[in-house]
């Protein structure tokens, strides 16, 4: 499987979920706990694998891209912080749903950004073989990848 289509394939399991907390009720938290922990997994591999794996990669064989690479770079940041809130408040909190809408929000710009502008121009500059190479170190990767969004390099810079 080619890079993009591994983050692409990602992002649509993530928005799932995303859809999938905001279809439950507002009573819901054992529900809306299950479904945090999950995008909470998932992001943290996602940001793992792309800061380790592909950032680089981009940036060698893309360089005019460097801006867009440090800008998802602090949205990381943002979001790993974010998840790490979201993994210790209790779902009847009355912060877990606006927490929960905000990392939505963030993840939803980010993704818009990285599917629209950033990975055509990738895709031009890497190639087909570079690109599946890639996407196999990427999905070998994410088992290794922490759990913990804190373990994640950008959360600490």
């Amino acid at each position: 499987m080619d890079a993009i289509v591994l983050l692409k394939d990602d992002h649509k399991t993530v928005e799932k979920l995303f859809k999938e907390f905001e279809k439950a009720g507002d009573n819901a938290h054992k529900h809306k706990r299950d479904i945090a922990d999950k995008v909470i997994e998932e992001l943290t591999v996602h940001t793992w694998i792309e800061e380790k794996i592909f950032y680089p990669a981009a940036r060698e064989a893309a360089p005019d891209t460097k801006d867009h690479v440090l800008e998802s770079v602090e949205e990381h940041h943002v979001v790993l912080w974010m998840l790490s809130e979201l993994a210790g408040l209790d779902p009847a909190d009355e912060r877990f749903d606006a927490k929960m809408t905000v990392l939505m929000e963030n993840v939803r710009h980010h993704v818009e950004e990285e599917e629209k502008d950033w990975f055509p121009e990738v895709r031009k500059a890497m190639g087909r073989n570079r690109l599946t190479e890639l996407g196999e170190q990427m999905e070998t990767a994410k088992a290794d990848a922490p759990r913990d969004p804190l373990k994640v390099p950008s959360a600490r810079e």
